[in-house]
């Protein structure tokens, strides 16, 4: 039985890479629908192949249980995952993310603007970027309580930095002859700042951002490890994993790694109609 189960896996292997090398060899290799091809027969195959093994070798559910079962319990269970979305995703990242977000802004132009802040605060902002989820998590369920408002406070300080270091060395983007013909117009701070600096620096903005991105989805998702109401994605996960319940944590990651997914795929997005003059984005 495990020779037929890796037999049948390495031939469904084949056949997808046969497939997916015809597509990308081919004439039309650089159309659209080509490109959204290409990972969605990559990920269709590699889902076969978990499904056919898991069957063949008679794994166990409670160890890893088959891609059809983890979308049966998907289905059953859309009310639930709903409800832990908006809990852990809407509630928590999204709103930790938006306050890290303006502060490391606020805090990038504090900065731009003294160079005493900029020696002082970027120490700071690499010494909170170092600080371990485990230890803090648990800080903040103490002092704002185990629903989202915690899981948001750590979502901004886990985003906070990356945002924050991207954007200083963005606004330092610009050479010194730019800067000087802008002296030259008579433009001020601001002026210079949102006229010349900041578009500068929007791909490096953009590059903090999507990297805060995924950090945010974990931040909101390993805090509710330490205290949650009865809701949430982190509070399901740990209490599938109590009850042996493998499909229902399988049915939690894949609604992460969708909504993680999505939200990269918009920020890249609106970098693309933001830096459309930029040269990464030139196709």
């Amino acid at each position: 039985m495990t020779g037929t189960a890796i037999i049948s896996a390495l031939a469904i292997w084949a056949a997808g890479w046969f497939v997916n090398a015809r597509l990308a060899n081919g004439g039309a290799a650089n159309t659209r629908l080509v490109r959204l091809l290409v990972p969605a027969i990559f990920g269709l195959t590699l889902l076969i192949m978990w499904e056919l093994l898991v069957r063949l070798l008679e794994v166990s559910p409670i160890i890893l249980p088959p891609p059809t079962m983890i979308a049966e319990r998907f289905a059953t269970e859309i009310p639930t995952l709903w409800a832990d979305f908006v809990q852990t995703i809407i509630k928590g990242a999204m709103t930790g993310y938006l306050i890290g977000m303006l502060a490391a802004f606020g805090v990038a132009i504090l900065a731009d603007r003294s160079d005493f802040l900029t020696r002082g605060i970027l120490p700071v902002g690499g010494f909170m970027a170092a600080l371990p989820i485990v230890g803090i998590a648990p800080i903040f369920v103490r002092w704002l309580g185990s629903d989202w408002q915690s899981k948001a406070a750590v979502v901004a300080v886990m985003v906070f930095f990356p945002i924050l270091v991207n954007t200083v060395a963005g606004l330092r983007d610009t050479t010194a002859m730019q800067r000087d013909l802008m002296r030259t117009y008579g433009a001020g701070y601001w002026p210079t700042l949102l006229k010349l600096r900041l578009p500068a620096a929007m791909p490096f903005i953009f590059n903090g951002l999507k990297i805060a991105t995924t950090l945010a989805l974990i931040g909101a998702i390993v805090a509710e490890f330490f205290g949650s109401p009865t809701v949430g994605m982190g509070f399901r996960i740990s209490t599938s994993v109590g009850r042996l319940a493998l499909d229902m944590v399988w049915a939690e990651i894949v609604v992460a790694a969708l909504a993680g997914s999505a939200f990269y795929g918009l920020m890249a997005w609106i970098e693309g109609r933001v830096t459309f003059w930029h040269p990464s984005q030139r196709k």
